[in-house]
């Protein structure tokens, strides 16, 4: 429920006064030409990366690798395009860190260290097989009765 409150309610504040300073310091035109322009920037950075992310997916197939890093790479470039819809300072600036290769896999390694932690397995000091603990075996018997006695 935070996230959300966060989401849709906090960061459109921020962005709002952030937009209203900006606008006071500069003028209201050249603040709706900055926001216009990094929506146009951001548009051609999206496609542009966008395509060249496709084209690693596609060749990482054809070698038969699982194109893991470059799917989390397009959902970072999905996620930063439309962030930069959105008009505000603080959405460009992060629809762009998802948009830029160098900041891009930064952000991806941070989510991945984080998922790792928050959804590491428990450890066990018995031996586990197909990924179960041994302790959740089941031990059984079986026996053949001969009927031609």
């Amino acid at each position: 429920m935070g996230t959300l409150v966060i989401i849709f309610i906090l960061i459109p504040l921020i962005e709002l006064s952030l937009l209203l300073q900006v606008g006071g310091w500069i003028g209201i035109f050249p603040t709706i030409a900055i926001v216009i322009l990094t929506g146009i920037f951001g548009a051609y950075l999206t496609r542009s990366q966008g395509f060249r992310i496709w084209g690693d997916i596609n060749q990482q197939m054809q070698r038969g690798e699982l194109p893991g890093n470059s799917m989390f790479d397009g959902l970072l470039v999905l996620v930063g395009g439309l962030t930069l819809l959105t008009p505000g300072f603080l959405t460009d600036i992060f629809g762009f860190c998802c948009l830029i290769p160098v900041t891009r896999t930064a952000i991806r390694e941070g989510i991945k260290r984080l998922l790792a932690h928050r959804y590491q397995m428990p450890k066990t000091d018995t031996p586990t097989r197909n990924n179960r603990p041994a302790d959740k075996a089941i031990d059984t018997e079986f026996w053949v009765e001969d009927d031609n006695k």
